[in-house]
């Protein structure tokens, strides 16, 4: 009889204890489904549809997709957003490692490095991009003034593709550093100082133990960095907004603003859709393909 009633027990305590897990993750599911789910499935639906935001859309099928195969600003937004990409994300993750192992060593007053570095994440992006326009406004901004002062022609931050590129570029790269410093600076503590003392007595240079030993024992926190900083690249927004707009001739116009412009300006919110599921493609795409490889290494390994 006991053998027969201690698996109904454990069946029984294993029940409940599911119902509490489903009910303590409820309230998460139900804001995750009204906030994030609900809005998806509607701007899929809405990327189907001809709008002007008056009344409800008209059925079009493909025809918002097809219009983005013949879009040059769509095209010169997507190249604009994969190079942003392709710049801040390296270069953001190389400095953000950089100033991490210095401020894991032994440096005078690091702990207000540290704050000088984290203090822009405690600022939003809007505030960011106020704060570069102080910079690189190319009337009156302090870059500029700057450079008149020493003798040097002003450089056209916003009239001038190349240099407000480069300005948003800049500044992205500041709001993002200090970031990056926090999780790799977390990932340095973490480590076992015993595999650096170790490679130490085999000989070993500053140089390979940070590529042999540091870097790859770094790899959880660079997998989420990568990813994390791939995904903001992908939906820059404020930033190109507060300071270039888009401009000079969609020299900076990214994916987001664009949606933003036929969203808002336009009034296609079908059109914007169809943008916004090229994007949220792109991400998904990224993140399986990097998750795909970082298993696959993580196992051959």
């Amino acid at each position: 009889m006991t053998a027969v009633t201690a698996p109904r027990r454990r069946r029984s305590r294993g029940g409940r204890e599911t119902a509490v897990a489903y009910g303590l993750i409820a309230p998460n599911l139900l804001l995750l489904g009204l906030f994030v789910l609900l809005p998806l499935a509607w701007a899929v639906s809405i990327s189907f549809q001809r709008t002007d935001g008056f009344g409800g859309g008209v059925f079009t099928g493909l025809d918002n997709y097809a219009r983005l195969l013949a879009d040059p600003v769509f095209w010169r937004s997507t190249g604009n957003t994969l190079l942003f990409t392709l710049i801040t994300t390296p270069l953001s993750m190389g400095l953000g490692l950089g100033a991490a192992l210095l401020l894991n060593s032994v440096l005078p007053a690091r702990a207000v490095f540290r704050s000088i570095l984290i203090l822009p994440m405690a600022v939003s992006g809007v505030a960011t991009a106020l704060i570069g326009l102080l910079v690189f406004d190319e009337n009156s901004g302090v870059l500029n003034e700057l450079l008149r002062f020493v003798g040097l022609p002003a450089v056209q931050w916003q009239s001038g593709g190349a240099a407000a590129f480069l300005s948003i570029v800049l500044v992205t790269l500041w709001w993002r550093t200090g970031f990056n410093m926090l999780i790799y600076l977390a990932g340095l503590q973490g480590l076992s100082p015993e595999l650096q003392e170790a490679a130490m007595l085999d000989g070993t240079s500053w140089w390979q133990r940070l590529r042999l030993v540091t870097v790859p024992l770094l790899g959880p926190s660079s997998f989420f960095l990568l990813v994390i900083n791939v995904i903001y690249s992908f939906q820059v927004f404020d930033l190109v907004f507060v300071m270039t707009g888009g401009g000079p001739q969609d020299a900076t116009s990214v994916l987001v603003t664009y949606a933003y412009q036929n969203g808002f300006v336009v009034r296609d919110q079908g059109y914007a859709a169809a943008i916004g599921m090229v994007l949220l493609v792109f991400a998904l795409v990224f993140t399986a393909v990097r998750w795909r490889t970082s298993r696959t290494k993580d196992l051959t390994g």
